[in-house]
């Protein structure tokens, strides 16, 4: 078993090795952009993801030598890293990257540590509104070091949803993102898509949110910082089937406790 000082010092190392002043000179440049974005912009962009990972994982790796590291440019580039019980940094050097190519301030770094394939640490940072929601196993959640807990709506009625259509623009995806969002209209408030994942699990823990899934997202690097950080909030993260989270599935839902059976039922024969 770590030591809680041991976890602290790994949640201090990675929120020091996010890359917050390349990422937000780079986005600076895609808010200044005019007209079509050009190719050299998109191709900017994937070169900042594979930099600002390479720059997180350089400053671990100095640290933690013998730990693991899943990263989503290094596994685009050399396939997929099985997840162990070895203490495993998971992370997304980008997560909201066509909100950072159209320079929408709703991005982020997103660093998760699993010890015994359980998310142990979760680190996500929105350099542009400078918002870091931190979170520690067993000790709670934080926004900008102050204590957060989600907000505990029990009517779903009254819920705030948050959904992605994905990137696949195929017909058989899209008419089944559809469908769900009209089903699920006559069910909660209001719906937002917001583009980063991590961020959304955020939203969940700090009461903005009500309720949330998503299917068919990137890997383990966009919900390994945020899970913890929901859990320790007082939410529930779960499959949107009602089965326990699998870290490695690419498929999450989060909620307060009051709302998880209702919104399994509302996404039952969906998912």
């Amino acid at each position: 078993m770590l030591h809680l000082v041991s976890i602290r010092k790994f949640v201090i190392n990675s929120i020091n090795a996010s890359p917050s002043h390349y990422l937000c000179f780079v986005y600076s440049r895609s808010c200044w952009s005019t007209g079509p974005l050009p190719p050299t912009l998109v191709d900017l962009v994937t070169e900042t993801d594979k930099a600002c990972e390479e720059l997180i994982f350089n400053h671990l790796k100095q640290l933690y030598p013998a730990h693991k590291f899943i990263g989503e440019e290094t596994t685009a580039a050399c396939g997929t890293t099985e997840l162990t019980d070895e203490p495993t940094w998971i992370v997304d050097p980008l997560d909201g990257t066509t909100n950072f190519v159209h320079g929408f301030p709703f991005v982020c770094v997103s660093i998760g540590l699993t010890i015994g394939k359980t998310p142990t640490i979760g680190v996500v940072y929105n350099p542009i509104i400078n918002e870091l929601f931190t979170g520690i196993r067993g000790k709670g959640a934080f926004l900008n070091g102050n204590p957060i807990k989600g907000k505990f709506e029990i009517h779903q009625a009254f819920s705030l949803l948050k959904e992605q259509a994905g990137t696949k623009r195929d017909k058989e995806t899209v008419d089944a993102s559809t469908n769900r969002i009209n089903s699920l209209l006559f069910k909660v408030r209001s719906l937002r898509m917001s583009g980063s994942c991590a961020l959304d699990l955020c939203g969940i823990a700090c009461g903005r949110l009500d309720v949330f899934f998503e299917l068919g997202f990137g890997g383990p690097w966009d919900v390994a910082g945020g899970a913890v950080i929901v859990r320790e909030a007082g939410g529930v993260v779960f499959d949107p089937s009602g089965a326990d989270f699998d870290i490695t599935s690419q498929r999450v839902a989060a909620s307060n406790p009051f709302l998880k059976d209702a919104l399994v039922d509302a996404l039952r024969h969906m998912v």
